[in-house]
C-alpha cells in the first residue's frame, strides 16, 4: 500500500469499482466530504449526502454529478444534533447500506447545548453518528460486507472521554478539550463497533485527515492555531488538500488494500503508530482502550435512549 500524507482522495480508488455499492457522506457538502462524495462517485457509487442545509447540498449534489457523470448522488436532511433527525434519516433508508463515512463535525464552538443539555460538540460529532450508525445498522449488515467509517483527529490527544462530567457541568468549558474529547469518542466508537459487528461483515475504522483549511475552522484562527501548536511541539502544520485531505476516509471506505481491517486508527493513509507523548502523531492509548471504549457505548446508548 504505496499510499502516503500527498496522496489524493482519486489516487486511492484509481481502478476501483463501485458500482452497486451504497455509500452516505455526512457533512458532504463542504471540505473533505464533497472530496469523499466526489471520489466514491467517481467509482461508480450511488452516493446520499446528508447535511443539514439541504441547498447547499444540492449545489453540491449538481457540481458532483457534472463533474463525475454519476447521477447517482442523492441529497437528505440530517442534524446530527438532532436526534429527532437522526431517527428520521435512518427511519428512512432503504435497503442495503455498504458505506458510512461519519464526517460532519463542529470544532472548538464556544460552549453550546442541545435542548437536552448535552455539550455541542460531543453530540455532534459523537453522539449524532453514534445513532446513525446504531439506526442503520440493519442496512448495513444487509449489505453483506460494510464499511463504517468515523471521521477523528490528531486532537484526540487533548483529552481523553471524562465519562464524570462529559457534558462539562462542573468543570470549566475549554472548546479544544471539549473538540478533543469528541474526537476520542470517535475512535472508541469504532473499536468497540467492529468488535460487535465485524460477525456480521462490518468493519469499523477511524482515522485523522490531517490539517485542512476547511469551514471546520470557522470558529478559530487556523493562523493563530498554527503559531500555538509550533510553540507547544515544536513542530509545524503541514497543510493538506481537501483532494488529499478526503485520501484516508477513501481509503477505509471502499479500498481493496484495507479489507478485513477493522478497529484501527489511521492518519496518512497508514496505521498510526502509538503516540509519543509530545508529538502530534499517532494514537493515544486510551483512545484504543477496549474498556474504555464498551464503557463509552454504553453511556451512549443510555444517553440516545432518553430521548425516545
Amino acid at each position: 500500500m504505496n499510499f502516503g500524507a500527498q496522496t489524493t482522495a482519486a489516487e486511492v480508488l484509481d481502478g476501483v469499482d463501485l458500482t452497486g455499492r451504497r455509500a452516505v457522506v455526512t457533512g458532504g457538502a463542504s471540505g473533505i466530504g464533497v472530496e469523499t462524495a466526489r471520489a466514491l462517485a467517481a467509482a461508480g457509487a450511488e452516493v446520499t449526502i446528508a447535511v443539514r442545509n439541504a441547498e447547499a447540498g444540492e449545489r453540491t449534489a449538481a457540481d458532483l454529478v457534472a463533474a463525475t457523470g454519476n447521477k447517482q448522488i442523492h441529497v437528505a436532511p440530517l442534524d446530527l444534533a438532532d436526534q429527532a433527525s437522526v431517527r428520521a434519516f435512518a427511519a428512512g433508508w432503504e435497503g442495503p447500506l455498504h458505506i458510512l463515512v461519519n464526517n460532519a463535525g463542529v470544532m472548538a464552538s464556544p460552549l453550546s447545548r442541545t435542548p437536552q443539555g448535552w455539550e455541542m460538540q460531543f453530540a455532534t460529532n459523537h453522539l449524532g453518528h453514534f445513532a446513525l450508525a446504531t439506526g442503520l445498522l440493519p442496512a448495513l449488515r444487509a449489505a453483506d460486507g460494510a464499511r463504517v467509517v468515523a471521521v477523528a483527529s490528531s486532537a484526540h490527544l487533548r483529552s481523553g472521554v471524562v465519562f464524570e462530567d462529559i457534558h462539562f457541568e462542573r468543570r470549566e468549558y475549554e472548546p479544544w478539550l471539549a473538540y478533543g474529547q469528541s474526537k476520542t469518542a470517535n475512535i472508541l466508537f469504532a473499536v468497540e463497533a467492529d468488535r460487535r459487528w465485524s460477525g456480521d461483515g462490518i468493519r469499523v475504522n477511524a482515522l485523522h485527515p490531517g490539517g485542512i483549511r476547511t469551514n471546520l475552522q470557522r470558529y478559530i484562527d487556523v493562523d493563530e492555531l498554527a503559531r500555538s501548536i509550533r510553540a507547544s511541539s515544536g513542530q509545524e502544520v503541514r497543510w493538506k488538500s481537501t483532494e488529499q485531505g478526503a485520501a484516508t476516509s477513501v481509503l477505509l471506505a471502499a479500498s481493496p488494500a484495507v479489507a478485513g481491517v477493522g478497529g484501527k486508527y489511521f492518519e496518512d493513509c497508514q496505521e498510526a503508530r502509538p503516540n509519543v507523548p509530545g508529538e502530534r502523531t499517532g494514537v493515544a492509548p486510551y483512545a484504543l482502550d477496549p474498556e474504555a471504549a464498551a464503557r463509552l457505548w454504553a453511556v451512549s446508548a443510555e444517553t440516545i435512549q432518553s430521548t425516545l
